[in-house]
C-alpha cells in the first residue's frame, strides 16, 4: 500500500520523496507496518483512502491531493 511498491505509481519520483515518506507516516496512523491489510474489509480501506486524499497538505500549499488530482483532469 505503500507508493513506491507497485507499478501504479511508478513515477512516483515526480511527487518527491519527502510527500512520499509523509504519505507513509499518515498511512501508518491507520495501519501499523507488518499490518495484514486482508483483514480489514473495503469499506475499511475505502474510508482510510478517502480521508487521506481529502486531507490538506502542507506541501500542497494547503491543498487536498484531490483537489490536485482534479486539477490534473480539468482542460
Amino acid at each position: 500500500m505503500t507508493w513506491d511498491q507497485g507499478a501504479e505509481i511508478a513515477r512516483h519520483d515526480l511527487f518527491g520523496r519527502g510527500m512520499n515518506e509523509n504519505t507513509n507516516g499518515l498511512l501508518r496512523r491507520y495501519f501499523p507496518k507488518g499490518t495484514d491489510l486482508s483483514v480489514h474489509g473495503p469499506e475499511v480501506l475505502r474510508e482510510v483512502e478517502e480521508r487521506l486524499n481529502n486531507r490538506p497538505r502542507k506541501n500542497l500549499d494547503w491543498r487536498t491531493p484531490a483537489q490536485i488530482f482534479a486539477e490534473g483532469l480539468a482542460p
